[in-house]
């Protein structure tokens, strides 16, 4: 695609972003910002939500990982499953019956402030790192396919990515945001089945004779059974999905705020249960698109990028699978990672207002002010994180994700299991304590697992370790009520 066209998709693009950012935000006051006054539609948020949690990261990475380790990836999508239910029975009742805008409030009500502050900085940690590194991959496509050619600096690259989104959420993010993810979602979800039938048509195979094609190919192998040491041992992949799920859903300010927008529970438990279905049909259409990428590339007598993340952008700019691949994978991309930013944006706003900024006592004013401020401030906190990432990172975005988000939403892991059940009550001022040696600890079991442990390499469940160290060290600091 020419540097022109590009550049007219993206503009058209977001002028649609935002003129429905001015619609939907139209009397919009801090109210609206935070919970979009509950009146969001189910069903909306539940497409909505594919868009914001299959990011950038998904769309990118997970079809290029298929090329280390097939269709592996189904073992964590089912233990994702799992986690969504467990969030729909335990999780989402709980918000709803305390009323909560923040869900880190649950902390201060049952231990106290400190736990409460603990817990909402590490979802601060959390998702700035996680939701900037999905972010640096639209801002890397868009290097790629348009700034390369002017000759623009990656930095500024990032500056322009981060200021489209701020100017169409500042006003009434989670109100507007709800319908900007459902706008987003279908320009991802389309951008994957218009590839898939590209390389069907080039390759001259029904869908049928794709699905064959897989199965028959080297990258068919879903289940991974035979090495407990591996870091794709089925238990561990399941497990740790069910987990990670749990924790960046469930204890997600970001995610579970989009929830509580919802009329009554019971619409957000229904929003939940259809979105765990369909998150879990999109993936795997995303394992079949990187299936397919390898086998056409292989069968083109294409080179396979040494960086798997550079795969799909590489392809769909290459003029052999159409126009109509180019034009929709650039807008697949914005649509995931900027649908993926925007939420995390407004999450890390809303839960740094009413978690440290004390909102609820504020006049109106004081409120638009802050958090004016705050969300701008996020915003540059993205683009220094981004920039530091460029710098250091060797591996593919979605192992990186995966692997900070071990250490950082442990914590959050341990602190909620522990209020949930155990009627104990702890030490509150060495809360803080806790939840920083463990991601310490966990990192120094992770590093040297394979000497301990005859061989045996931790991989995703480091997640669920965190979270049993934080408990214990939690219990341990902790009396009887």
């Amino acid at each position: 695609m020419t540097p022109g066209l590009v550049l007219t998709i993206i503009i058209v693009y977001f002028v649609a972003l935002i003129t429905i950012s001015i619609i939907t935000s139209k009397g919009a006051d801090t109210d609206t910002f935070f919970t979009a006054n509950r009146q969001s539609p189910w069903y909306l948020v539940a497409f909505g939500m594919i868009g914001a949690s299959l990011s950038g990261v998904t769309f990118v990475s997970v079809p290029g990982n298929v090329g280390k380790i097939g269709l592996g990836y189904v073992q964590v999508v089912l233990g994702y499953l799992v986690g969504y239910w467990v969030i729909i029975g335990v999780l989402m009742p709980l918000y709803y019956r305390l009323n909560l805008v923040s869900i880190y409030t649950y902390l201060e009500q049952r231990f106290n402030t400190w736990s409460y502050k603990t817990g909402a900085f590490f979802f601060l940690v959390s998702r700035s790192i996680g939701s900037a590194l999905r972010l640096y991959l639209a801002a890397t496509v868009l290097q790629l396919f348009l700034f390369d050619a002017l000759g623009v600096p990656f930095f500024v690259t990032v500056i322009s990515t981060i200021a489209l989104i701020w100017v169409y959420t500042y006003r009434g993010p989670n109100k507007t945001i709800v319908y900007t993810d459902t706008f987003q979602t279908v320009f991802l979800v389309s951008a994957v089945c218009i590839t898939v039938w590209q390389i069907g048509d080039q390759l001259n195979l029904s869908f049928s004779g794709m699905i064959d094609v897989i199965q028959q190919s080297k990258y068919s192998k879903m289940f991974y059974f035979d090495d407990p040491n591996s870091t794709l041992f089925f238990p561990k992949q399941f497990f740790g999905g069910m987990f990670i799920t749990i924790t960046m859903t469930g204890m997600d300010q970001e995610i579970m705020q989009k929830n509580l927008t919802c009329k009554t529970l019971k619409d957000a438990q229904k929003n939940m249960f259809w979105f765990s279905f369909i998150m879990a049909l999109v993936t795997l259409l995303f394992l079949i698109l990187g299936a397919l990428l390898y086998i056409y590339s292989e069968s083109k007598g294409l080179s396979i990028p040494a960086f798997s993340d550079e795969l799909y952008p590489r392809l769909a700019q290459q003029k052999e699978l159409g126009l109509i691949v180019g034009v929709f994978f650039l807008l697949g991309i914005t649509a995931s990672s900027y649908a993926s930013a925007d939420s995390a944006l407004a999450g890390l706003t809303t839960s740094f207002c009413i978690d440290f900024l004390n909102f609820k006592n504020k006049p109106e004013a004081v409120k638009r002010r802050q958090k004016f401020i705050v969300h701008l401030a996020f915003s540059f906190l993205f683009l220094l994180i981004i920039i530091i990432f460029k710098e250091i990172n060797e591996r593919s975005v979605i192992d990186a994700v995966l692997s900070i988000a071990g250490y950082t939403y442990g914590p959050l892991l341990g602190l909620f299991s522990f209020g949930l059940f155990s009627k104990r009550q702890v030490r509150d001022k060495l809360v803080p304590l806790i939840c920083v040696l463990s991601p310490l600890l966990s990192y120094w079991m992770s590093s040297h697992s394979e000497i301990w442990f005859d061989g045996y390499k931790i991989g995703i469940e480091i997640l669920v370790i965190n979270g049993l160290i934080t408990y214990l060290g939690l219990l341990a600091i902790s009396n009887r009520q």
